[in-house]
Parts: C-alpha cells; structure tokens; sequence
C-alpha cells in the first residue's frame, strides 16, 4: 500500500511519527533494490539508492526474538523482534501477555499506544479470526 508523501524538508523520521500519529506504521520502500527499509533513512542502506519511497505496513508479523526485563521493581517487560509480512524486523514490546508468556513464532498485530504525547508502535497477539 502507498503512503503519505513527505512534506518539503521534512525529516524521515518526522514522517514516521505523522505515520504513527495517524495509527499505523510507515516504512520505505527502495527504488533501486526493492528492499524494505526501518528505520527510516535518506537513502537505502542495501544499495545506497536516494529514492525511498514511503508505504504503509499491514501491521502484520511474527515474534522472531524475545525476552523478559525484570527490574527491581514493577513487572517484568518484555522486548521482542518482530519480523513484519512487509519484509522489514523492527523491536517493540507485545502488550497484553505476560513477559514470560511471549513466545517466539507468535503472530502480532500492531496496535499504535501513546507514552505521554508520543505515538509508540506495539504488538498485541493477533485475532485469528480476523
């Protein structure tokens, strides 16, 4: 799916948080190789090509690391790899299990949350009904 163009002089990173703003996730797309790029950048990482074009993830992915952070106080959290169908793995946490219940191969749907006023990109497990 395409995405929102950049506004002149706007960083990629401005761009992803307008992405995250409005609820979804945002990546680039190479010109010149075809590759998935996240982070964003300005230029691709794989083959050095400038044209980046911006598009809009599914959401869609699978847990491909995780683990457990205990700390000395609170609940543990977890941290995971996520290998997104769009072709790009990106960290973030899932909400709604456990830390320790996580595991790999799980299937997640990305849920935009907010910390304060920033739009943080999370996974929850993915209704397979849907």
């Amino acid at each position: 799916m395409r995405g929102m163009k950049p506004e002149a002089g706007e960083s990629p990173a401005w761009v992803y948080r307008r992405y995250l703003e409005s609820g979804v996730l945002g990546f680039q797309r190479c010109a010149g190789c075809g590759a998935a790029v996240f982070y964003p950048r300005v230029i691709c990482p794989f083959c050095g090509w400038p044209d980046l074009a911006w598009e809009t993830s599914s959401g869609h992915g699978v847990v491909y690391a995780t683990t457990a952070v205990y700390r000395r106080e609170g609940d543990p959290y977890n941290v995971v790899l996520v290998d997104l169908e769009d072709g790009f793995r990106m960290m973030s946490r899932v909400e709604g299990v456990p830390a320790e219940d996580v595991e790999v191969g799980a299937r997640v749907t990305l849920l935009v949350d907010h910390e304060g006023d920033d739009p943080i990109p999370v996974f929850v497990p993915r209704d397979e009904g849907r």
